[in-house]
């Protein structure tokens, strides 16, 4: 039986899910406080039919993958490295963090993600995990796909999706 048409699968589990804390920055001179998110995270791979599986890609990879992807900023406090308001800097085992120029954290390295982004918004982690997914699936040689879309919510009905076209 074959199709031309393109197949969506979804993923979103609840133990797809991080805790993390975060602030960002505003437009002008304004930096929000510190504060936590038990962010959840949904996943969507479109593509056709892989005719050796007839699926469009295994549940069980984008499970593991996403759920890796999860823990690894899971319980960390998540620094957005790209943003030219905010100075972060590794020193031993500590990451000093100021904003503007003036000091205003210091975390133990361990408990820092260290993330190449503008800003820790929900719509810029959505952006990084998906490009994270798609290096990933690269690497594994599964080219098939056209698009991988990706949904981050930081509380209940407040979520950002990102979405990428591949090929």
């Amino acid at each position: 039986m074959r199709t031309h048409g393109q197949f969506k699968i979804t993923v979103d589990k609840d133990y797809l899910v991080f805790a993390a804390a975060h602030f960002i920055t505003f437009a002008g001179h304004r930096c929000e406080a510190l504060h936590g998110h038990n962010y959840r995270v949904g996943i969507t791979a479109e593509g056709a039919i892989d005719e050796s599986s007839w699926y469009v890609l295994d549940f069980s990879v984008l499970k593991q993958l996403t759920k890796r992807l999860c823990d690894e900023i899971d319980h960390k406090v998540l620094l957005a490295l790209e943003n030219p308001k905010l100075q972060v800097t590794e020193q031993g085992d500590s990451v000093h963090v100021a904003y503007e120029g003036t000091p205003r954290y210091v975390f133990p390295r361990s408990d820092c993600a260290l993330l190449p982004i503008p800003n820790t918004t929900v719509e810029m982690l959505a952006q990084h995990l998906a490009a994270r997914v798609r290096a990933e699936l690269n690497a594994m040689q599964i080219a098939h796909l056209t698009a991988i879309e990706l949904e981050v919510e930081e509380n209940f009905g407040q979520s950002a999706i990102y979405r990428e076209l591949l090929g």
